[in-house]
């Protein structure tokens, strides 16, 4: 086995040329889509680093509290501690995205400059994201999104927290899987009009948060592929009455973005997110 990481910052005993095939059929048969988990993701120093430093939620970009979700993001790398950007130099690395091509088999992928390309998630307590698909194509951009990656840096995660990766089936009525956000456990998956994720509440001490870096990747838009926001989908265990809200509120949105989209308006984009 191969010791030679293909990008600085990654662990290289498993994010190398040899685990590739290893990678690759793990992936294309996960179910209940195709994903990875994949533990001691980074170099344990710089991982520890990446905790210890992580932003203050007062110093991220944007606050999401609403019915369907309650988190904090960032982007600023440059302003965050250093180590954050020698993480974001590896995962746009040519040598990291090839290696992500080969295990994923998706041609001609690429990371955006910008907060819809990679940055930080931070919840406390009371935190959730509920069930839903990503955005279909980079509204400013147009590229269609297809990979995810989010690279979890919780110590001492405690399942009686929540907070787990929930993976659903295609119509959101089977929950077939859930990862726990453990340190420096690292999850990729592919991003379809049916790939259902999110977490549900969390309940953590007040001096804790649940912490991530993301990176969303890209690959020119194929014919058939048309843009969609976010959507979000009930569980079935929620009440009615949020099951009306989430759906109406669901379809207005798409509507409207849809309508922007379709008439270019690139910077309207920009002020409502």
């Amino acid at each position: 086995m191969s010791t030679k990481t293909i990008a600085p910052a990654l662990n290289a005993a498993l994010i190398n040329e040899d685990s590739i095939t290893r990678y690759r059929e793990e992936f294309a048969t996960a179910r209940p889509y195709k994903h990875l988990v994949i533990d001691n993701f980074l170099e344990e120093g710089l991982a520890e680093s990446l905790f210890a430093n992580f932003p203050k939620v007062s110093e991220l970009r944007k606050h999401y509290k609403g019915i369907n979700e309650n988190k904090s993001e960032g982007s600023s790398f440059d302003h965050y501690h250093t180590d954050f950007a020698r993480v974001l130099d590896a995962i746009k690395s040519p040598a990291f995205i090839h290696w992500l091509e080969q295990v994923t088999q998706i041609d001609d992928l690429s990371l955006p400059d910008d907060h819809r390309g990679a940055g930080v998630h931070q919840g406390r307590n009371g935190s959730f994201l509920d069930i839903h698909v990503d955005f279909s194509v980079h509204p400013i951009l147009n590229l269609h999104r297809r990979l995810n990656l989010l690279i979890y840096l919780n110590k001492n995660w405690k399942p009686e927290y929540g907070g787990l990766l929930e993976l659903w089936n295609e119509d959101v009525s089977v929950l077939e899987k859930a990862v726990l956000p453990g340190f420096n456990r690292a999850v990729i998956f592919e991003t379809t009009e049916t790939s259902y994720h999110g977490y549900d509440v969390i309940n953590i001490p007040e001096n804790e948060s649940r912490k991530s870096i993301y990176s969303y990747y890209y690959s020119p838009v194929a014919s058939g592929v048309k843009y969609h926001d976010t959507i979000f989908k009930p569980r079935p265990t929620d009440s009615l009455a949020k099951k009306t809200q989430t759906t109406m509120k669901e379809a207005l949105k798409n509507g409207i973005k849809q309508i922007i989209k379709s008439l270019g308006l690139k910077s309207v984009f920009e002020k409502l997110e």
